[in-house]
């Protein structure tokens, strides 16, 4: 297996190159012994004597990283384009790598860092942007850069577990949809033909189950092109302004998903909060930042109204309370933060929280499903096997 990969030697030169491996620790372990240091390492894919490199999505994890690396190099002494020329060489991820030359480029010609990374909002969130400007404008940019680290590495973790805890119900989802679907259309009609030349008079539920058998075989491109459709008109309406408003309602209503989709919108809402005071931003500047952060439409409306709200006079406590959106818990651990001027630590403790409330709620929801599918399918499954049996059975008969 080939991986191409990127180092800094001890003298400080760059170097890159590909290596033959059985895996990732062997090209690893290559640059240790020649005094190396490696920033990536990654799968090198090869057709005829082309490279091609896997590009990916810039999520969490590479933008913790991009701050990290940014806040080192600025408290060593290097200026922002020195270290986008560095960061344009070294980074994992080749969209955030192409995006940093982009930007080196932008910088070399006068603009300021968050300038350039304005020119790109499809890599770098908006909270990002406002928080990399404010340390621009307060002169503390490199402090500015390793909160954003924290903030993006604890997103990143809660991300992950997340998708790991879905992962076994969107398994056991799919291999039931397959199972029963292999079972209807391709095992019963092997009965078909021993039903009919029976003489036998078949019962309801097996009737019932040929008829929708001979339905879906008869039907299945229909069908599938009919489900591919709904899907798109469900997504339509999904993007669509009214849409989003009404699925962040739903969101918010259904018992099963109320109290998780809570808990992570409290998270997140007390953690960028918590993110951006802690970096001099001005509360009503933060409250409208994070307005277009958050992605449930009602709640966005919320705390834009908070902003007005908070300008009329009243107290960010009070106004969350009112709502009625959040936990009592949030607006009181709000109380307390601005009692005692520590807001932005209450609220990133508040967060910590409730991202652990999240996953246990999560945990909770996994196991409750995991039974319940496991019923659902062995009784789908056992209507399909007695529906099969029942007429074998009159067949048994007639025969004695």
């Amino acid at each position: 297996m080939e991986y191409r990969y990127k180092a800094v030697k001890n003298t400080g030169e760059i170097i890159e190159g590909v290596f033959s491996g059985n895996s990732k620790e062997d090209v690893a372990q290559m640059l240790r012994n020649n005094q190396s240091y490696p920033t990536y390492i990654e799968d090198n894919v090869r057709i005829g004597s082309m490279e091609i490199e896997v590009k990916r999505k810039v999520g969490s994890k590479d933008l913790s990283f991009f701050c990290r690396q940014m806040n080192a190099m600025l408290n060593a002494g290097s200026t922002v384009i020195r270290c986008l020329d560095i960061m344009k060489k070294q980074l994992d991820n080749k969209t955030l790598r192409e995006t940093a030359a982009q930007m080196h480029s932008d910088v070399q010609k006068g603009k300021l860092l968050s300038q350039a990374m304005q020119e790109h909002l499809k890599v770098f969130p908006e909270l990002m942007i406002y928080m990399v400007e404010s340390g621009e404008i307060s002169g503390n940019l490199d402090v500015i850069l390793q909160r954003l680290a924290d903030y993006f590495e604890k997103d990143a973790k809660i991300k992950t577990r997340i998708k790991s805890a879905m992962v076994y119900p969107i398994v056991l989802i799919v291999l039931s949809i397959v199972i029963v679907t292999g079972l209807v259309t391709f095992i019963l009609p092997t009965f078909i033909t021993l039903f009919e030349g029976s003489g036998v008079e078949l019962p309801m539920p097996t009737k019932i189950l040929l008829a929708l058998s001979a339905f879906i075989r008869s039907y299945f491109l229909y069908i599938g092109v009919a489900i591919v459709i709904i899907i798109l008109i469900v997504r339509r309406i999904y993007i669509s302004p009214e849409g989003r408003l009404f699925f962040s309602s739903l969101a918010l209503r259904i018992p099963l998903f109320k109290g998780l989709n809570t808990k992570i919108i409290t998270a997140r809402f007390a953690r960028n909060l918590a993110t951006m005071l802690s970096s001099g931003v001005p509360l009503l500047t933060a409250l409208e930042n994070i307005s277009h952060i958050i992605t449930n439409r009602v709640v966005s409306n919320a705390i834009k109204k908070f902003k007005e709200d908070i300008q009329k006079g009243s107290e960010l406590h009070q106004v969350v309370k009112d709502s009625n959106l959040f936990p009592p818990m949030l607006d009181s651990m709000m109380e307390i933060g601005k009692e005692s001027g520590a807001l932005d630590t209450i609220l990133d403790k508040t967060a910590d929280y409730y991202d652990d409330e999240a996953e246990q709620a999560l945990q909770r929801m996994v196991a409750l499903f995991e039974p319940a599918m496991i019923v659902i399918l062995g009784v789908v499954i056992g209507f399909i096997v007695i529906s099969m049996a029942m007429p074998m059975f009159d067949m048994a008969k007639t025969v004695k």
